[in-house]
Order: structure tokens, then C-alpha cells, then sequence
């Protein structure tokens, strides 16, 4: 046995380096993989307490740290066509002297804006879907009954997107996920289109992001009313 070894110690040495090598290479692996898990975005746009437009819309933060919700985008798409708009803040006129509250106390930011940090394993909801869908209507002056449309005019889908930042990144990161909707007797059905929410957090898709904020800050109000068509963001 001594002797094999002896005769064959070069060919065992380099069998043993490489596999030394080999060995290093799954750990660097494993330790970039749990690297790039920590620094990964993840954010979460469910339904919650019901299954139709009735349901709550919920958002959660799945990632390592804190997301800072910059704005909420919400597209409605119908037989005649799209309507989108920056649904971020509440439909709610201000007037001289709010910023200072009322008789019940200090104005709580939170009950106007959905702006704002959503930390680690945290959520929020924004309303319920038939509220984001009245919303967008309302604005085109579409008339809507308990949610669905009037006349021949149907909804189809509808998409939210979400753009954040995330902990010390400079790039903006996102997420979206579409609802179709079907009529159901007389209600209106609310089913996701895919299992999961599509993150968009690729240099390229934040790249993008970044131009529709760009975009969104740029945009000149006319008007003190909150609500504002967008442009919708790209894939």
C-alpha cells in the first residue's frame, strides 16, 4: 500500500489539489448565493379577505430590509382600451393649515399617502381592487356599478406595479403583477394572472425604472386634484 502511494504520489497530489478545488468552489458558491438572497428585492402584491374586486390588496415586503414605496401604479385594461394612473396617494383635497391636523390630533401622513418604508417581513394594504378600479373609472368618467362598467364597455385586467428603493441601492427596484377579471353572475371575479410576483430588479428593468420616475417627478400638475394619468412602466 506504502509502495502504490510512493509510485503514485504526483498523480494522488493533483488529484487531491483539484479536489481541494473543487471543494472551495461549491463554498464560494453557496456563499454568493446567500449573499445575493440577502441583497435581493423581493416584494409581494396579493389579494387578502375575499377572492372578487372586493378583496384588500396587499403588499409585502419579503426582502432582507427595509423597501421605501415611492409610487404605486395602476393600469386598467378594458375592450376599449388601457387606463393608467399613479394611485400612490388618497383622493383628498388639502387646504391652508391641514399639515397641522384637527380637533383628533396631528394629520397622519400614513392616512394620505401609501408613500413610505415597509420593513423587513412587513406589509401593507391599499384598499380594496373595486376601489382601485372606481378610482381609475371615475377619472375617465366611466360609469361603474358595484364595480363593473355600464353599457357594453368590459374590464379585463388589471396590473399593479410598485417602485422602490431598496436599503442603501442607488437603482430604483420594482414589482409588478397583473388580476384578470371575470364576470361572475353579478359580481366581478378577481383571479391573479401568475402564481407570483414578477420582480424587476435586472440592471436593464432598473434602468427603466429609474426613467419612469424621472418621468413621474418631471410631470406638471395643472390641476390640485391627486389624480394623474402616468406613463405605464415597460418591460
Amino acid at each position: 500500500m506504502y509502495k502504490w502511494i510512493a509510485e503514485h504520489h504526483q498523480v494522488l497530489s493533483i488529484v487531491a489539489s483539484f479536489g481541494s478545488l473543487l471543494i472551495w468552489l461549491v463554498y464560494a458558491q453557496l456563499l454568493y448565493l446567500g449573499f445575493r438572497r440577502q441583497r435581493s428585492p423581493r416584494l409581494i402584491i396579493n389579494r387578502g379577505c375575499n377572492k372578487d374586486i372586493n378583496a384588500l390588496c396587499i403588499i409585502s415586503n419579503m426582502s432582507a430590509e427595509s423597501v421605501f414605496i415611492e409610487y404605486i401604479i395602476a393600469k386598467l385594461e378594458t375592450s376599449e382600451g388601457e387606463i393608467t394612473m399613479d394611485v400612490t396617494d388618497f383622493e383628498r383635497e388639502y387646504s391652508e393649515g391641514d399639515e397641522d391636523g384637527d380637533e383628533q390630533g396631528p394629520l397622519d401622513v400614513r392616512d394620505n399617502t401609501r408613500q413610505g418604508p415597509i420593513e423587513s417581513g412587513g406589509f401593507i394594504h391599499i384598499g380594496t381592487f373595486c376601489e382601485l378600479i372606481q378610482r381609475l373609472t371615475r377619472y375617465e368618467n366611466i360609469e361603474v356599478l358595484h364595480g363593473q362598467p355600464q353599457g357594453e364597455l368590459e374590464f379585463t385586467r388589471l396590473t399593479l406595479s410598485l417602485i422602490g428603493i431598496y436599503g442603501p441601492e442607488n437603482m430604483p427596484v420594482g414589482a409588478e403583477r397583473s388580476f384578470d377579471i371575470s364576470v361572475s353572475g353579478s359580481r366581478l371575479g378577481l383571479k391573479p394572472a401568475s402564481w407570483d410576483t414578477k420582480q424587476l430588479a435586472s440592471i436593464r428593468q432598473r434602468r427603466k425604472l429609474r426613467r419612469t420616475v424621472e418621468e413621474l417627478n418631471a410631470t406638471d400638475f395643472s390641476s390640485s386634484s391627486s389624480l394623474r394619468r402616468v406613463p405605464a412602466i415597460q418591460e
